[in-house]
């Protein structure tokens, strides 16, 4: 969809009113279905370029079920499968400050090197927030377990 699709006059909208409401809604599926698709090539070339990132959901991928499973509160899980999701939030961010900082030049520049530390940096803070989310929320039921099985 253009800009200039978007700003069409009222007047042009109110001359089909009927079957403009149909239209919408079918334009707001399809942008939805367009959405996830250029959501989901983001992931995907992410997968591709990022080990970081690969490891991340492999991590992820084991993490999501225990904050499911685990016995906590409705809260408390939340905030399990939330710290875990941010991750991969803030690492796809990261891989995209990264790329376009790459597409502007490969040169080393000052300000360059600053967006992608910061964006690692951004990564790292993310990953501090779940350790502490899972240490504070799981590590006594962790240490309980484990005073009970050995």
């Amino acid at each position: 969809m253009t800009f200039m699709n978007r700003s069409t006059s009222s007047a042009s909208r109110s001359s089909s009113a009927s079957s403009g409401s149909a239209d919408r809604k079918h334009h707001d599926l399809l942008h939805g279905v367009f959405a996830l698709r250029h959501s989901w090539a983001g992931i995907v070339a992410t997968w591709r370029e990022e080990s970081a990132f690969r490891q991340e959901v492999c991590v992820a991928a084991v993490l999501l079920p225990i904050a499911a499973l685990v016995r906590a509160s409705t809260a408390e899980r939340v905030l399990l499968a939330g710290s875990v999701l941010l991750v991969l939030l803030v690492e796809l961010v990261n891989s995209s400050i990264e790329a376009t900082v790459d597409r502007i030049s490969l040169d080393h520049h000052e300000f360059s090197g600053c967006a992608k530390d910061c964006g690692s940096a951004a990564v790292a803070v993310a990953l501090v927030i779940a350790a502490i989310a899972w240490g504070v929320i799981c590590g006594p039921l962790a240490w309980h377990w484990l005073r009970l099985h050995l």
